[in-house]
């Protein structure tokens, strides 16, 4: 049986104060709940979020990090910075960091080996643009995404991982896929799977669903049979919000 997770990705927003009160707002709310909690923040937030969760199930993810350990690389941080401060999941792929950051397929796969090495679990993003949709892309976009991402990633290290399908037409549009759609996709992204690792390994890899996710749709999204879980951005933002995501 999958764990679901339920992801906030705050994006570019929040200062330290808005953060923490919003940790001081949820945590309680989200006790007992039956699905792992996780806030994507920038990194200016990311010390005093931990801080802030210590004790509770909530945990704290990045939003990006690099694949070298050191380096002249301005502007960037490394999976041990990351785990020296008490983050325990990075996002890695997200359509945004592809399409205005120059993120690939390549470095997808550095970034997912390098987290995986170091004991960060990575969400690693896949989807198509409405272009590659409307021309019955889908799924040869995701299983070219998903096969490089794992490229030299043993199954035991893959089952830790956690896929995020992200349709980009769908992420900050107020659009989102049917949640039989989305069911479909992600069926198929186990499928991929299975031909990569095997039926036993393949159902261990959770698989969330992105993209306009919000309190009034996630039920119907995560009843589907093969929904993880969701990697949500602007209805992550409020507490309010948050807390019924997470106990859909």
């Amino acid at each position: 049986m999958r764990l679901p997770m339920i992801a906030g990705n705050w994006k570019m927003h929040k200062s330290i104060k808005e953060g923490v009160a919003f940790v001081e707002a949820i945590k309680s709310d989200v006790a007992d709940t039956d699905v792992e909690v996780l806030i994507c923040a920038p990194y200016t937030l990311l010390q005093s979020l931990v801080k802030a969760a210590e004790g509770t199930n909530v945990k704290i993810g990045a939003q990006n990090m690099h694949y070298e350990d050191k380096g002249a690389f301005t502007g960037e941080v490394t999976a041990d910075m990351l785990l020296e401060i008490g983050v325990t999941h990075v996002i890695i792929g997200h359509s945004e960091r592809r399409q205005y950051y120059n993120e690939t397929d390549e470095t997808v796969n550095l970034k997912t080996l390098k987290a995986l090495a170091k004991g960060l679990v990575p969400v690693v993003c896949v989807g198509e643009t409405l272009e590659q949709r409307e021309a019955s892309e889908t799924k040869a976009i995701c299983k070219s995404q998903v096969e490089k991402a794992f490229s030299g990633i043993s199954g035991d290290a893959a089952k830790t991982v956690v896929v995020a399908y992200e349709p980009i037409w769908a992420i900050g549009t107020g659009k989102t896929a049917s949640s039989q759609d989305a069911n479909d996709v992600i069926a198929y992204i186990r499928e991929v799977l299975t031909a990569l690792y095997g039926d036993e390994i393949s159902e261990e890899i959770r698989i969330q669903y992105g993209g306009s996710v919000k309190p009034a749709n996630v039920a119907e999204i995560m009843n589907e049979s093969d929904i993880d879980g969701a990697l949500v951005g602007g209805a992550s933002l409020e507490p309010d919000s948050f807390v019924q995501l997470v106990n859909f």
